[in-house]
C-alpha cells in the first residue's frame, strides 16, 4: 500500500479544526472589485482564468505568503499569476498599472491630508 501524497501547506480538508463561525461583515471596496474581476475573468464567455489554473497558483503560494495575506490578496495573486502565464498580461504592464495606482492613492492621500489641515487651520 503506497502513502498518500504529501499534503499542500494550504490544503485543511479533514483536518481536525474548530467550528466554522460564519459572520456577516463588510466588504472594502478593494475586496468588491477582486470578487468582479473573478467573476467577469471566469465568465463563460471570456474564459480568461480557469479552476484549474487558479487552483495551481493557489498551490504555489508558500507557506509564510499564504499565513500573511488576507483571502482577497491571496486572490489578487491568484489572478495576476494567471493572467501573466495565460500572457494576457506581463509582468511589466502589471508594474506599470500598480505604480500609477499607487501614485493616484499617494496623490489622494496628500490631499486629504492637506485638506484635513486647512480645515483645523494648521496651514
Amino acid at each position: 500500500m503506497t502513502a498518500p501524497p504529501p499534503r499542500s501547506y494550504h490544503d485543511m480538508g479533514g483536518v481536525p479544526a474548530g467550528a466554522v463561525e460564519p459572520t456577516e461583515h463588510d466588504y472594502a471596496l478593494w475586496e468588491k472589485r477582486v470578487d468582479a474581476l473573478m467573476m467577469l475573468l471566469s465568465a463563460p464567455q471570456r474564459q480568461l482564468l480557469k479552476v484549474d489554473e487558479l487552483r495551481r497558483n493557489i498551490e504555489a503560494i508558500g507557506p509564510d505568503a499564504y499565513d500573511r495575506m488576507s483571502y482577497y490578496e491571496r486572490g489578487m495573486s491568484w489572478i495576476c499569476s494567471t493572467l501573466i502565464q495565460r500572457g494576457t498580461i506581463t509582468i511589466d504592464e502589471l508594474g506599470r498599472k500598480m505604480a500609477e495606482v499607487e501614485a493616484r492613492a499617494g496623490t489622494a492621500a496628500t490631499a486629504a491630508t492637506a485638506s484635513r489641515e486647512e480645515q483645523e487651520g494648521r496651514t
